[in-house]
Parts: C-alpha cells; structure tokens; sequence
C-alpha cells in the first residue's frame, strides 16, 4: 500500500462495514461512516506505523479493489512473536472473486516466522467466520466485547498456526 491509496483503502474499508455488518452494529453508526475522515486518520498515520505493520492492497487493472493490514499482535493472552491480521476489506462490488483469499494469504505469508496468527472477528459475522475457518482459523475461546455506537458488539478470537 502506498499513500496514494489512502482515499480507495478507506472507501473499501467504510463500504465493507456497511455490507459487512448491517444488522450486526447499529445502523446510524454504519451510515455515519466517512471514508474521507478515514482517509485523512489513514494519510496522517502512514508514515508512523508501528515497527512490523504492513498494509496490503489487491489491484486489478490498476483499481485497489481489496486492503488487509497485519503485524505484531496488539493485545493480552498470546505468545511472544504472535502476530495479528487486523484486516481484511475487499470492495462489496467484488466479493466472492479471490481478491480477500489473495489478501490472506499474502498477510499469511508475512506472518510465516510467527509462532501464530490470531484475529478477532464478530461473534455474529458467520460468512467472515467461515472464510476464516477455511483458511484454518479456529476459535481459541477468547472473547471481548467491542464498542460500536454506543453498543456493545461481541468479538471471538481465532488462531492459527503457520501450518494451518
């Protein structure tokens, strides 16, 4: 990813969450979604990401069509060297198409030296819990909860070993 792809990133991002979680965040919070603001958080934290992040985007014929970003892992109850998929959005135009298991497996191959991968993803969001579970991902039994417009959204994380 570059810093010219800010503006498509956060476009793709605002759009996967509002296809993504219809029924699953409050509605007035996903149509509140503003990818320039998201642009502007992005292009303003590009050059200070943390050591080990790394943004990636999937092109066709020039147009990002799909982002994941991955790294280091950012919270409580895993090994030392896990590492954490923070992303993945892929344009609602083009799901369905390979561009979100290319993504995957381009973060996966970054976090090849790390004892595993960990990721959170909404309890409730059965087609993302099946993408990752055919990537074999496995719900490790942690949970939280995620504050999305005032309500409290619940999140399971999964694992997953470099074999698979």
């Amino acid at each position: 990813m570059t810093l010219a792809d800010c503006d498509r990133v956060s476009a793709i991002r605002a759009r996967g969450w509002q296809h993504a979680y219809r029924g699953l965040m409050p509605q007035a919070y996903l149509d509140g979604l503003s990818a320039t603001a998201d642009a502007e958080r992005r292009r303003a934290g590009f050059a200070r990401r943390a050591a080990g992040v790394v943004d990636l985007v999937a092109e066709r014929d020039g147009t990002v069509l799909g982002w994941a970003a991955c790294g280091p892992y950012r919270g409580g109850g895993a090994a030392a060297g896990d590492a954490e998929l923070y992303a993945i959005y892929v344009d609602p135009a083009h799901l369905g198409t390979g561009i979100g298991r290319a993504l995957l497996g381009a973060s996966l191959e970054r976090c090849a030296a790390c004892p595993r991968v960990l990721l959170w993803v909404l309890r409730d969001n059965a087609p993302a819990r099946r993408f990752y579970e055919r990537a074999g991902f496995r719900p490790d039994g942690a949970q939280e909860l995620f504050e999305v417009g005032g309500v409290r959204v619940p999140e399971v994380r999964y694992v997953r070993t470099p074999a698979g």
